[in-house]
């Protein structure tokens, strides 16, 4: 579990442990997008929510605090949403140029990061409640946040993106 939490160790590295996690979670994304396309990834942002959860409520049971610095689960899982747009335009142009799509990649990294650390609305509700669940959704919303502009992007400037 503290494995599952921590993206094997990732979140003990030293300064912004949230964005070395983040960091870690867009090449995993591009590999699971290579290799089971869109569908394979919306799937496994589904089971890193889930699985997320889970370690989250095991590692930090009998703690007052539960977004324990160490814990990126939460950032690969809304980065991982962030990428969903960009998995989804190269699936349905039947594309396989995932590398080539690097500028998306990068606009939804900087997206995610920023709406976590910024946590406008909804996302800061989120990130204020005291439970495992909460530190789950604070990024799940920043997630869904940077996915709605890299979506935008894309649409306002075919091409853009890397697609």
């Amino acid at each position: 579990m503290r494995a599952v939490a921590t993206l094997g160790g990732v979140g003990y590295l030293p300064y912004a442990p949230g964005t070395w996690g983040s960091a870690v979670a867009v090449p995993l994304g591009l590999a699971i997008h290579a290799v089971a396309g869109f569908w394979g990834l919306a799937v496994a942002a589904l089971a890193a929510f889930a699985l997320g959860w889970w370690s989250v409520v095991v590692m930090t049971r009998g703690l007052a605090d539960h977004d324990l610095s160490e814990i990126v689960i939460d950032e690969l899982l809304g980065i991982w949403i962030a990428l969903l747009p960009l998995s989804y335009g190269l699936w349905a142009a039947g594309s396989d140029a995932v590398l080539a799509a690097w500028p998306g990649w990068i606009a939804a990294f900087v997206l995610f990061r920023l709406f976590d650390i910024w946590k406008p609305g909804p996302i800061g509700w989120a990130d204020k409640r005291t439970d495992p669940l909460g530190v789950m959704l604070d990024d799940a919303i920043a997630g869904v946040f940077a996915a709605i502009l890299v979506a935008a992007l894309a649409l306002a400037w075919p091409g853009a993106l890397g697609f």
